[in-house]
């Protein structure tokens, strides 16, 4: 082969080779059509809203190829659903065309609970509505704080800020009811403890204050053990009148790792103020 191209003239070769170039180039634009199938055209079904495995059934059997090209979550829609699809349905498209879709999570994605005390009611929804939480229960206990969040809980328990939860879930809200407009007397809660002070401030709508620890208090290993030694407005006057309060206010505490000694006679007075070291 190669004797018998270099016995021929340079320009019989240069013809031979331009002719075979035609011949290829030819070819080619006249099986173009037959490559690209052109003419050939088909209808873009409609998928939205279908779940994807019969998705990939119908669009195969239509003569397209399927492919997942993203993701995202809406509590509101089934998963694995489609919830859009490029080309748009309807669309008239050549043949084994690819159709790109974006489909519903099957599994909720997980996020960081935001803490959401001390928000108003109307911010803390708006909260929850911008990361995807749905809001469930408001409840309400006594705080002057009125309207205002005082404890966030899912499934009945508080959760805490940061705790991972799942895109969509309900989260309770506690909100304080404000000052009651009837007032109680002072319960009285030198002698019990700050377990014990807790439970009964709860009951009857009052909010424990500041804790204030005297010195021997660091020998507590356990603070609700605690006993409350003086607190702040006492049940009564110095000179024995009831003192009132309302529902949602707080009653500050001191406590020390000793149980006072209370005369039973003088309940009535307050104990001295305790002196802290200098």
């Amino acid at each position: 082969m190669i004797k018998y191209i270099t016995t021929r003239p340079l320009w019989f070769n240069i013809l031979v080779g331009v002719g075979f170039i035609i011949i290829i180039f030819l070819l080619f634009m006249f099986s173009l059509n037959w490559i690209t199938k052109h003419g050939e055209a088909k209808t873009v079904p409609a998928v939205t809203g279908k779940n994807i495995n019969d998705v990939e059934k119908q669009l195969s059997d239509a003569g397209f190829a399927t492919v997942v090209q993203d993701s995202v979550y809406y509590d509101s829609l089934p998963p694995g659903v489609v919830v859009k699809q490029v080309p748009e349905p309807d669309q008239v498209v050549k043949v084994n065309r690819t159709v790109y879709v974006i489909i519903n999570r099957f599994v909720a994605p997980d996020i960081s609970m935001p803490n959401l005390i001390g928000y108003s009611f109307r911010n803390a929804e708006m909260t929850l509505v911008s990361l995807g939480l749905r809001l469930g229960d408001t409840t309400f206990k006594h705080d002057f704080a009125k309207n205002s969040v005082r404890d966030q809980l899912f499934n009945g328990k508080s959760i805490t800020a940061g705790d991972k939860i799942k895109v969509g879930s309900r989260i309770d809200l506690v909100l304080g009811s404000g000052l009651g407009d009837e007032d109680m007397a002072v319960p009285k809660l030198i002698g019990l403890t700050l377990a014990d002070v807790k439970i009964l401030l709860e009951q009857n709508g009052l909010a424990l204050g500041s804790t204030v620890p005297l010195p021997d208090a660091g020998s507590v290993t356990d603070m609700e053990n605690a006993y409350i030694i003086r607190q702040s407005p006492m049940p009564r006057t110095p000179d024995g009148a009831p003192v009132r309060i309302r529902p949602g206010q707080m009653i500050d505490v001191w406590v020390s790792a000793t149980p006072p000694v209370v005369d039973s006679t003088a309940q009535n007075t307050p104990p001295p103020e305790p002196q802290l070291p200098q």
